[in-house]
């Protein structure tokens, strides 16, 4: 079948042949505004290619906003779980250590209690030589009557600055013992081997704190801010 192109054409043609007053350049004319009726113009194209380029760029700074809002979620969920972990494991390590401490202190009491108790129970002794006691074992003595391993800790703190653990520490002042009572003499409401015997110097001490502050740790609030008590 001939197309519509060529029908026009030879039409022209035949006209011309017959006599037609239609001449080659009409035909030629017919001939090219069948060919290209429907082809777009060059604007129009330029249009729909704008068009294209427009969605495919919305389309791109989409997918980008979503990409990186996605990566800052995880991001933040990453440093949310950092940080609990590393809370975790800070509260283990300081469990840890206290429960270790508390520990080390009980068994120190426990073994400056039965030093003292097989001193006490030797034949010809009333009570331990008051040589035999250092620092380190006084200190054990003081975290068996405290107890409590915070509340020995403030009463540490204040003895560690008061005599340094000296149980015959003694002041121009008067002050005397570990805490430094003043006049020493106190003490002998708790026993008359004040002078010499450590575990009577830290129970007046500890009934001291007690009854002014209402506990070691109370009595070291003060000494922080006084520097005394």
């Amino acid at each position: 079948m001939a197309s519509a192109t060529a029908v026009t054409a030879v039409g022209a043609v035949v006209g011309v042949a017959s006599g037609s007053e239609a001449t080659t350049a009409q035909a030629t004319e017919v001939a090219g505004a069948t060919l290209f009726a429907d082809v777009p113009s060059a604007t129009q194209a330029q249009a729909v290619s704008d068009s294209f380029v427009r969605q495919a760029t919305a389309q791109q700074v989409s997918a980008d906003a979503a990409a990186q809002k996605a990566a800052e979620e995880a991001a933040r969920l990453k440093a949310a779980a950092d940080a609990q972990a590393k809370s975790d494991a800070d509260k283990a390590a300081a469990a840890a250590a206290k429960a270790a401490a508390d520990k080390a202190a009980a068994d120190a009491a426990a073994a400056a209690r039965a030093k003292a108790t097989s001193s006490m129970s030797a034949p010809g002794s009333s009570a331990p030589d008051a040589s035999s006691y250092s620092p380190g074992s006084v200190q054990a003595i003081a975290a068996g009557i405290v107890g409590d391993s915070t509340q020995f800790q403030c009463f540490s703190n204040i003895v560690t600055r008061e005599s340094g653990w000296n149980y015959t520490a003694m002041n121009p002042s008067g002050a005397y013992g570990l805490v430094q009572a003043l006049p020493g003499s106190k003490m002998a409401s708790v026993g008359a081997d004040w002078k010499t015997n450590p575990a009577t110097q830290i129970k007046w001490g500890l009934g001291y704190m007690n009854d002014r502050y209402g506990s070691p740790c109370g009595a070291w609030s003060f000494w922080q801010a006084h520097s005394w008590y």
